[in-house]
């Protein structure tokens, strides 16, 4: 299904303006690390360490800010277990399922052309 910019601007307002809600949503979800976490949870779910290892690079300080955004957004739910150690779960919510169905195809789409647009970008 294809959306015209139109069609958005129509249904949800004027998306460039400022203090648009769509603006703070693309802000969460489009960041460098909410991408990279959104995209390691949509195998399922993940412990912390889990996601420091599958998200390379990411800081401690920056994976706690960027869960504890996307689950404000409703998009991740954190799970404590009461054990010892303890345990702490983190998994996409059914939002954030439905979201990863759309970005998916977009990241296919970078991960094919990525080469190509970083060479061409470097030459």
């Amino acid at each position: 299904m294809t959306v015209s910019l139109a069609e958005i601007r129509e249904s949800s307002g004027e998306v460039f303006t400022d203090g648009c809600p769509t603006r703070v949503v693309l802000d969460h979800i489009m960041s460098k690390w909410g991408v990279l976490v959104l995209l390691a949870l949509t195998d399922g779910t993940h412990r912390w360490g889990e996601l420091r290892r599958e998200v390379e690079g990411i800081s401690e300080k920056m994976l706690a800010s960027t869960l504890r955004t996307l689950e404000a957004d409703g998009l991740v739910v954190r799970t404590a277990h009461p054990e010892v150690p303890p345990r702490v779960d983190y998994a996409l919510t059914a939002l954030g399922r439905d979201l990863m169905e759309h970005m998916l195809p977009l990241v296919g789409w970078v991960a094919r052309e990525a080469d190509a647009i970083v060479t061409r970008s470097a030459g």
